[in-house]
């Protein structure tokens, strides 16, 4: 008898253990939609249908508009919930930044480190000068240097960091912007190196417990190492939390959680840019410049400078976080879009008015 009123006893404070160590969600606060905000999205809505012209389409999964702190408007579509997780792609490639920065801030690396002192049992036989010169900040900017992207270090039967290492990189480091989610993969490792956390778990205690977001799933490589610069899956409003994190320049109920000057230079014009895909050196052949596309606005560390004063964290198919520090507001959008910049007109055209 004493032994089972024991195992009794014992079990219910392991279950109350586990009560007080699973995350609890708070969500943000909510205020009324005005008519003219419930107008301008259905006005935004109709044009996502009618103005592409197929086979071009644009497939609305979620809208949240924060103001001033509150939700002013949301709705999931096709199929999507508020409680369903969507895969975000390269808006990954913001959360490796933050988790950059905050290693950064405990003093476990620095911006100017060389990207071959973290690997040295995983260097080719020959390294260039170029390579031994890529820092930290030059993956965070995707300046590290390659001509084009690395994709060997993507296949299951090569370590993605001794793929990465291998490749060649033919140009200074710093001074050519290649977008680079490879080099996104390389900025988890390292944390990862240096921390002896994956980038899931280094996030957890320091970023997603204290925006009361649940555990969120993330893609790895075949070597353990989360992807880093995509493979991360959240909800609509764990997206607008991480937006409004960067509004109120880290500080969440009162405690600095990230260090208000490195999202200030993340979210800040660091190098110029290109869109996913495209050289520098192409653009003018494409015709694409500051007055007509929004992939050429700037670079910062694992972000895109937007116009209209305004930052995002941007994924594959219409995955946006889109920061208004001038207008205190936050725009959330999952989609799948196979538009572009013709996307992100209709946003300027109908939803930045009721920001």
């Amino acid at each position: 008898m004493k032994k089972t009123l024991l195992f009794f006893a014992l079990a219910i404070i392991m279950l109350s253990g586990c009560r007080q160590t699973k995350q609890e969600v708070i969500n943000l606060p909510r205020t009324n939609a005005s008519d003219e905000v419930i107008a301008a999205v259905d006005s935004f809505v109709e044009a996502t249908k009618t103005r592409p012209v197929p086979p071009d389409s644009i497939t609305l999964h979620s809208i949240m508009i924060l103001k001033h702190g509150d939700v002013v408007y949301e709705k999931w579509f096709n199929g999507q919930t508020a409680e369903t997780p969507h895969q975000m792609f390269s808006v990954s490639k913001t959360f490796t930044a933050t988790a950059v920065g905050l290693a950064i801030n405990e003093g476990k690396l620095n911006l100017n480190d060389s990207v071959v002192k973290f690997f040295p049992d995983k260097l080719p036989a020959e390294q260039s000068d170029n390579l031994k010169a890529m820092t930290v900040r030059d993956l965070l900017t995707m300046t590290c240097g390659h001509d084009v992207e690395p994709n060997s270090s993507k296949r299951d039967s090569v370590d993605w960091v001794e793929g990465f290492l291998a490749w060649p990189v033919l140009h200074k480091p710093g001074e050519y912007y290649l977008y680079n989610s490879v080099g996104t993969y390389m900025l988890s490792a390292i944390v990862q190196k240096v921390t002896g956390e994956k980038l899931i778990d280094y996030l957890d205690t320091r970023l997603f417990q204290p925006l009361h977001i649940q555990r969120p799933e993330w893609d790895e490589s075949p070597q353990g190492i989360n992807c880093g610069g995509w493979g991360l899956s959240l909800k609509t409003e764990d997206m607008a939390k991480m937006g409004q994190l960067f509004l109120q320049k880290g500080e969440w109920n009162g405690k600095q959680i990230v260090p208000a000057e490195w999202l200030k230079e993340m979210s800040s014009y660091q190098v110029p840019s290109a869109p996913s895909g495209t050289r520098f050196e192409d653009l003018e052949k494409a015709g694409l410049n500051k007055d007509n596309n929004e992939w050429v606005q700037g670079y910062g560390y694992q972000m895109w400078i937007c116009r209209h004063n305004a930052f995002r964290a941007d994924g594959f198919a219409g995955q946006y976080i889109m920061v208004f520090p001038d207008r205190d507001a936050v725009l959330v959008l999952t989609t799948s879009s196979s538009l572009y910049q013709p996307y992100m007109d209709l946003i300027w055209e109908y939803l930045l008015p009721i920001l």
